[in-house]
């Protein structure tokens, strides 16, 4: 196994000069035909699949991670124009950020560079490959993934089809690389690469993220859990409210960007609950309820302290009820991971503190949770959510995926 990482690593070390070599014109025809060999190679992605999907349920995993590991034709289409809107977006590498001339006439330039060889380590989606390998190839970064075990049919043969088309357009070298040894033990071997790998970005549970950063000696940003909260002012749109929640939890309940727990205004409560409960009856919702929501909404399950931290991934929701906007402030900065955080108010004054005060990455008003996603930023796709504040934070796109380097010209001064 050592031959095998060490091998792997050494060679998307080299390759990454070769790619920082490329031009926008080069990397944008790559692209398109990444997203044109994803269609046609669409029967076979979806067969493949279905093989990872039948291992899956044999192995008894829950039905959030077989939906996060389920590929349809409509999610590979996504898949092939995530691609293409990269490959329209502009290019950030070789982007002069500043420009200072010193009074010796010095002149200095800060510019966008690619960060290098970058380890994306993730679990069961294998859209994350394509996504993953057009986002750092675009940024002319060699991207090493390491897929979960579950999704190694899926991701090997999106990765094979990504090649052959890299292949197709005159470029001999590749431009991202698949491991294969979906072990932890090589994992671990590959996080102690920091002579060959600049940055890991670790997609997935809870386990997985701490195992990166307990074990890398490379620099991490981490993409953790995302336990999302709407908080129902007492000044909210009830319709809207409901429409809005409900959409937050059901539309997709196994991704990060799902709401977990819903805070109520107590002074809006009795209105908006009972029209929430039926909403999510239909839909098939568990709702867990502190005691005082439990006053209004008698048939549902008590939610205990666990429940606020809680990350379910599934058809479950926490709700909470507030005495005002302080108390869901706290409650969120408290049990929240930081990711993704909603106001549903009529009142701007609310709606401007609490996006001041709320400690997260992503702070929206009036609007889905599901909506902290880069393609819907307009980043094209994304890396994924980064929940550090340092040097990412939220989706992380093109300019996430690149560092900087300063370039001095002179004309034959030095130093006294």
């Amino acid at each position: 196994m050592s031959k095998y990482i060490d091998n792997l690593a050494q060679q998307a070390r080299k390759t990454s000069y070769k790619v920082a070599g490329l031009s926008t014109v080069q990397k944008n025809k790559v692209l398109k035909a990444m997203a044109k060999a994803i269609i046609i190679g669409k029967g076979y992605i979806l067969e493949e699949n279905a093989k990872d999907i039948i291992k899956a349920k044999k192995e008894n995993m829950s039905k959030s991670f077989i939906d996060r590991l389920t590929l349809t034709a409509a999610r590979i289409e996504n898949m092939a124009e995530s691609i293409l809107q990269i490959a329209k977006l502009d290019d950030p590498i070789g982007k002069t950020l500043s420009t200072t001339v010193r009074p010796n006439k010095l002149k200095i330039k800060k510019v966008r560079v690619p960060i290098g060889v970058i380890l994306i380590v993730y679990e069961a989606r294998p859209n994350v490959t394509s996504d993953c390998a057009a986002l750092l190839f675009k940024t002319s970064n060699v991207g090493i993934l390491r897929g979960g075990h579950s999704a190694l049919r899926s991701n090997k043969a999106i990765a094979d089809i990504l090649s052959k088309a890299v292949k197709s357009c005159g470029i001999s070298f590749p431009v991202f690389f698949v491991v294969e040894d979906t072990s932890r033990p090589a994992v671990n071997e590959l996080l102690k690469k920091d002579r060959e790998i600049d940055l890991v970005i670790p997609r997935g549970g809870e386990s997985l993220i701490r195992n990166v950063v307990e074990n890398s000696t490379i620099p991490v940003i981490k993409h953790y859990k995302g336990v999302c909260h709407i908080f129902v002012d007492k000044t909210a749109d009830v319709k809207q409210a409901v429409k809005i929640c409900a959409n937050a939890k059901a539309q997709r309940p196994a991704v990060c960007n799902a709401v977990e727990t819903i805070l109520v205004h107590k002074d809006i409560a009795k209105k908006f609950l009972p029209l929430l409960k039926e909403e999510f009856d239909k839909l098939g919702v568990i709702i867990k309820g502190c005691p005082r929501i439990r006053q209004v909404l008698k048939d549902i399950k008590p939610a205990t302290k666990k429940d606020w931290e809680e990350e379910y991934l599934d058809l479950i929701i926490s709700l909470r009820m507030v005495n005002d906007m302080a108390a869901a402030i706290e409650h969120i900065n408290t049990f929240g991971s930081h990711h993704t955080d909603c106001i549903l108010t009529k009142s701007k004054n609310n709606a401007k503190k609490f996006v001041k005060d709320i400690d997260s990455a992503c702070c929206f008003i009036n609007m889905s949770t599901r909506f902290s996603d880069g393609f819907e930023f307009g980043l094209g796709a994304e890396i994924g959510i980064s929940t550090d504040k340092l040097h990412a934070r939220g989706p992380m796109g093109l300019e996430e995926l690149t560092t900087y380097k300063y370039i001095a010209e002179g004309k034959g001064q030095v130093r006294g």
